[in-house]
């Protein structure tokens, strides 16, 4: 069992970790929304009927896929 003393010595030394992780799950949380925006974006302008594709861009990474 760890005592009230080692466990706040082992928080003082790697409290970097904690935070690290506290700051990734942030930001994968900002990340998938500004995601979800973007596709809410994409599927409102594809019913719309306002989405068009860029064929020259398209060809592009096809042949590039190809290739």
């Amino acid at each position: 069992m760890i005592s009230q003393t080692n466990a706040s010595a082992t928080r003082a030394t790697y409290p970097s970790k904690t935070n690290e992780a506290k700051e990734q799950k942030q930001t994968a949380n900002v990340s998938s929304n500004s995601e979800a925006s973007k596709v809410d974006e994409l599927k409102k302008s594809i019913d719309s009927g306002e989405y068009k594709v860029d064929l020259n861009a398209l060809s592009q990474k096809m042949a590039d896929a190809l290739l």
